[in-house]
């Protein structure tokens, strides 16, 4: 189902601070999963959250401390305060050519028709986009790489548009890619992937160099909300915020409104001091439709996990007063 027949009433939610006209705004408990929450842990960052049997379920990046990058399995009743397992998943793959473990890195989940979707950045000689699955969240399923080496940021829209699975993704190289735009791919089995379609590129400012999708993007009667990330190299190195656009509903890769300024930057300590400074990069929202409450997961200097929230129209109104699409 897409977002628009879905309820959350539970959603973790925060009213906005007193006094703040602020579009989107932080947990005032953030970061909300430190860094050693597991005892393997280095840190725990850029990681996705679903609804799940009436509480929370996600996929956590947790980079161990022998700094190998993998993904963990996580639970919550409130959405906030977590508990996750010390070991990775272990995925189940028919192919032992592709199920090798060499990295994965910064997953989204999505619920699509009769199971959850985990995308990540997956090593296969060089990065590129892992797709699997579950049906309960105890047995994950590696289906393929959907796309060639070099690639980041998959992510899966909730519902098929116009018959066919549609994914964002970012062309990169092998390293810390210095550059990046979004583009689409479409699918109709998450197996064979085609009809790829140029969406949004860099711009100036907090977006000049680099921009990947963040969050699964959010259905709408207006369109589809799409928050993401955009990098700016400082001579100090790269700063991560992120921002927002509104796509098309039955052509995503035509953006109707992109705002120009960011959302959300590095500005408070959890953000900007860390193993990598100056990154906020979102990975999931939760939203609940009747209230048009979002609560957005992002990472913290690529180190801990933290919480904001904001409200539907609210983006949209400042997607449209702010918009350079």
């Amino acid at each position: 189902m897409s977002d628009l027949n879905n309820t959350l009433p539970n959603i973790p939610w925060e009213d906005r601070p007193a006094g703040s006209s602020a579009v989107i705004w932080r947990y005032s408990a953030n970061p909300i999963i430190p860094r050693d929450l597991i005892p393997s842990a280095n840190s725990i960052f850029n990681s996705a959250a679903v609804p799940f049997n009436g509480t929370f379920a996600g996929v956590f990046r947790c980079d161990n401390q022998k700094r190998e990058m993998n993904l963990h399995r996580g639970f919550s009743q409130d959405g906030i305060t977590w508990q996750l397992d010390n070991d990775p998943i272990e995925w189940l793959s028919d192919n032992p050519e592709i199920g090798r473990y060499q990295y994965r890195y910064d997953p989204r989940v999505v619920w699509i028709e009769d199971r959850y979707w985990v995308s990540w950045c997956n090593g296969y000689h060089g990065p590129t986009i892992g797709l699997g699955y579950t049906y309960d969240f105890e047995q994950f399923h590696f289906l393929e790489n959907a796309l060639l080496p070099f690639n980041r940021n998959g992510v899966l829209f909730p519902r098929r548009i116009n018959g066919k699975y549609v994914m964002l993704n970012r062309p990169s190289d092998n390293g810390h890619t210095p550059f990046g735009d979004i583009y689409l791919s479409q699918s109709y089995d998450m197996i064979f992937w085609g009809q790829h379609r140029f969406v949004m590129g860099t711009r100036g400012g907090w977006q000049s160099t680099k921009i990947g999708a963040g969050p699964v993007p959010i259905e709408t009667p207006e369109g589809w909300l799409l928050f993401y990330h955009g990098v700016l190299t400082s001579c100090n190195g790269f700063v991560y915020a992120f921002g927002a656009a509104l796509l098309d509903l039955d052509e995503p890769w035509r953006v109707i409104y992109r705002g120009a300024p960011y959302l959300l930057s590095p500005q408070t300590y959890y953000e900007c001091v860390g193993d990598v400074p100056n990154v906020a990069f979102p990975c999931a929202a939760l939203v609940d439709p009747p209230s048009g409450r979002v609560a957005i997961y992002y990472g913290g200097a690529d180190t801990v996990t933290a919480l904001a929230f904001c409200q539907i129209d609210e983006i949209l109104a400042w997607l449209k007063t702010n918009s350079q699409a």
